[in-house]
């Protein structure tokens, strides 16, 4: 899908462009000609790994793995990054700082951008960044959303009240704000945004990438409408949390880096975003990546190291 979004930059009116295919995102159709084999939607699944043949190409210290939901009473799955070193370590008190990453897209899978932890695989190997562990959870049919509309469709709640506490009572993290962080691209930048204004008090390194601002002022702007089928709670969207977050006395600080490549569909509506946090006097960090689509993999082949140093710098030593 990402690949399909960056062809877009090839022409001229790629943001009308870009929407109609939002659109049909949105509505779950594929995007494949009528001629095509494939089912037009895809069934959703709270356990969605890679198949063996493209498991093959992921590092061996990367492990798929299932906790069991006690408000959906079914299993989840995610994918973790564990450092070099963790299972061999003789010193099991040792602990590692963590960061989330949430995917893009609808619905929800782990495996969308695990791929990832190559780039962050040779950063930890090479002595670049401090060990550290990354999670990739499934972010619900909704992605990162609470909708209850839906069957098992409160994302959000089943990412922060029971993933992260199982990743902490699970593998050997630190458990504190200090050292957690959490970063997404696209809808998982939109996620990552909501999340870190609504839950500062969880994260103490926050990097939203490739933002899908512009559908969530649209949510804003229609009393919680993001289309003509999918409505939310009002209020619920980045920008009223953000301004919710200004208004919050003794809120913990945040300093969010935004990432984003100048390519990119979203690009001018991430800089009106941060042009609305400069308004509210929420500081922050940005990295305009040059020549960059819609593309985690291309960002990150690009500049992905200052994202990664951007956590790792949060963490201290």
């Amino acid at each position: 899908m990402e690949y399909l979004l960056s062809k877009l930059n090839h022409y001229s009116d790629m943001r009308a462009l870009a929407l109609i295919v939002f659109s049909i995102i949105l509505a779950g159709h594929s995007t494949h000609g009528a001629k095509s084999k494939q089912k037009s939607t895809t069934p959703f699944s709270w356990i969605s790994p890679l198949s063996k043949d493209r498991s093959k190409n992921l590092q061996k210290n990367v492990v798929h793995a299932t906790f069991k939901s006690q408000s959906m009473d079914i299993d989840v799955g995610y994918y973790i990054y564990l450092p070099p070193g963790y299972k061999a370590s003789t010193n099991k008190k040792k602990k590692y700082p963590v960061v989330h990453h949430l995917h893009g897209g609808r619905p929800g899978s782990e495996s969308k951008t695990v791929h990832l932890c190559h780039f962050i695989h040779e950063a930890q190997k090479t002595g670049k960044i401090q060990p550290t562990i990354y999670v990739f959870p499934n972010g619900g049919p909704m992605s990162w959303y609470n909708y209850p509309e839906v069957k098992n469709g409160l994302g959000e709640d089943v990412f922060i009240k029971e993933l992260i506490p199982h990743i902490d009572s699970t593998y050997r993290t630190f458990g504190t704000r200090s050292k957690r962080g959490i970063q997404g691209f696209s809808q998982g930048g939109r996620g990552t945004t909501r999340i870190m204004f609504k839950y500062p008090e969880l994260f103490g390194s926050t990097a939203p990438g490739g933002s899908g601002y512009e559908p969530e002022e649209h949510i804003r702007d229609n009393n919680g409408a993001e289309s003509e089928r999918i409505r939310f709670a009002p209020g619920y969207d980045a920008w009223t949390l953000a301004k919710d977050y200004s208004g919050r006395k003794n809120a913990p600080p945040l300093k969010p880096l935004i990432w984003v490549g100048n390519r990119g569909f979203n690009y001018e509506y991430n800089l009106k975003f941060m042009k609305y946090l400069e308004k509210l006097k929420i500081p922050h960090e940005k990295l305009i990546v040059p020549d960059a689509p819609h593309s985690t993999r291309i960002i990150y082949e690009k500049n992905g190291m200052e994202i990664m140093k951007f956590h790792d710098r949060n963490f201290g030593k």
